[in-house]
């Protein structure tokens, strides 16, 4: 079994979900988020995200991670904070040496709804039906499970090909 973090990065929440997968099996191992308070100054919360994904890190001790890719808002200043929560995101598990994947979010709705335009209230549903023993009670912790999701598909179909050609 191969044991993966999922990541859905933000400043304000990011969601994390743990599965492992082997083939087309998948396991629920947990989820949750990490809050930041929007008062506190930027380095402070940047430095929490950090802490909270290096300690999902060693807890979990994860094989590989997948990072949901950035979108643009109309809002520059807001596009810059997800891009500062993202950053963070990608590198904990780097730090970590553990490799990591990254995923168009129209890529993970695919994945796991058969949608790439699916909403997040279809993108949880689909999360639930997959993971029935998830706890994921928050949009962003779905978010990262169904991250996590797609990187196992990816990967199991990854291999699954290149046996093929082999």
């Amino acid at each position: 079994m191969t044991r993966v973090l999922g990541i859905d990065p933000g400043l304000r929440f990011t969601g994390w979900g743990i599965i492992e997968y082997e083939g087309p099996s998948l396991r629920f191992i947990g989820s949750g988020v990490l809050a930041t308070a929007s008062g506190d100054p930027l380095p402070h919360r940047l430095k929490l995200l950090h802490q909270g994904l290096s300690d999902l890190l060693q807890r979990y001790q994860p094989d590989e991670a997948a990072v949901e890719e950035t979108y643009f808002n109309a809002s520059a200043t807001a596009s810059f904070k997800l891009g500062y929560a993202r950053a963070i995101a990608l590198l904990a598990p780097a730090l970590a040496d553990i490799p990591v994947a990254e995923y168009p979010a129209k890529t993970v709705k695919k994945a796991v709804s058969g949608s790439g335009n699916a909403d997040k209230r279809q993108v949880g549903l689909m999360v639930s039906r997959l993971m029935p023993a998830s706890t994921a009670n928050r949009a962003d912790a779905a978010d990262a499970l169904a991250i996590a999701i797609c990187h196992a598909y990816h990967k199991t179909s990854l291999q699954a090909w290149t046996k093929a050609i082999a």
